[in-house]
């Protein structure tokens, strides 16, 4: 069977049934929705010249080769912590501004990404937005130019992801790759990686395509705050390894994120 087919088929039967465990929320075309990117800028820059755009790093640390290799599958706490509930039992996203995903998008980037998950090798693109009305809409999903093996991938010719968004006047909002075979995790590395993001932008996502996983196909993930940002922070490490064992969980789904099926985004695929 094609990659693309079972991709698709193993998303799209269980979303429903993932969204549910992620706490992540859909909405309906009936619910208020927001305009695309070119609405947004214009409507939007009174806020925006009023806010410094952080600029995070979106390079995908390469891993290094270890005398004997570590199994990303069995270290940096495999398994997130469940996402916090509010005192009235409602997923709480603290103070983060909600951050809206278009739907289609995470089905757009499988597609792109079929040809590297057929031959087991890693994709990551990164995820760019505005915002609009104290919440975050991902608008646009870059896919640089990149080295990938297995269990990681480096993106090359970092400046012409910032040219791409400076030139749209765009947060980094985050970033997405693939596990063509294992599980949906963050692995060590991945928690370095989306440590730069997060510590410039608190509501930064990291979204793991996973689509041979039928229980979990994709997760959308970030640090705990403040004890997994610490563990992170402290760690001196590189490539796969193990981490401390804090108190709690290093990492849990994230509850201010918002499946939107009315958001529109582009796609620029720099490779």
């Amino acid at each position: 069977m094609a990659v693309k087919d079972s991709v698709s088929k193993v998303v799209d039967s269980t979303m429903d049934s993932i969204l549910s465990v992620f706490n992540v929320r859909w909405l309906h075309p009936t619910e208020e929705c927001d305009l695309p990117l070119k609405n947004e800028i214009e409507n939007d820059n009174s806020q925006l010249d009023n806010i410094r755009q952080p600029s995070p790093h979106p390079v995908l640390p390469q891993v290094e080769q270890e005398l004997l290799p570590i199994s990303p599958s069995v270290v940096a706490d495999p398994q997130p912590g469940p996402s916090k509930l509010s005192q009235d039992g409602m997923p709480s996203s603290r103070s983060f501004h909600d951050l809206h995903i278009p739907v289609k998008m995470m089905e757009e980037f499988l597609r792109l990404a079929q040809d590297n998950t057929a031959k087991d090798l890693e994709t990551c693109g990164v995820l760019a937005g505005s915002l609009r009305n104290r919440a975050f809409h991902v608008t646009m999903l870059i896919i640089p130019k990149q080295e990938s093996t297995s269990y990681s991938c480096q993106t090359l010719n970092e400046e012409e992801i910032f040219e791409v968004q400076d030139m749209r006047s765009l947060f980094p909002l985050g970033w997405i790759h693939t596990h063509p075979t294992q599980t949906c995790f963050m692995s060590s590395v991945d928690l370095h990686t989306h440590y730069s993001y997060q510590v410039m932008l608190p509501e930064a996502i990291a979204i793991v395509m996973a689509p041979m996983d039928t229980d979990s196909p994709y997760g959308i993930f970030h640090l705990c705050d403040p004890r997994g940002v610490a563990v992170i922070r402290k760690c001196d490490l590189r490539g796969f390894h193990p981490h401390e064992e804090p108190d709690d969980f290093i990492y849990e789904p994230c509850s201010h994120v918002h499946m939107n099926p009315d958001l529109e985004f582009d796609v620029v695929d720099l490779r």
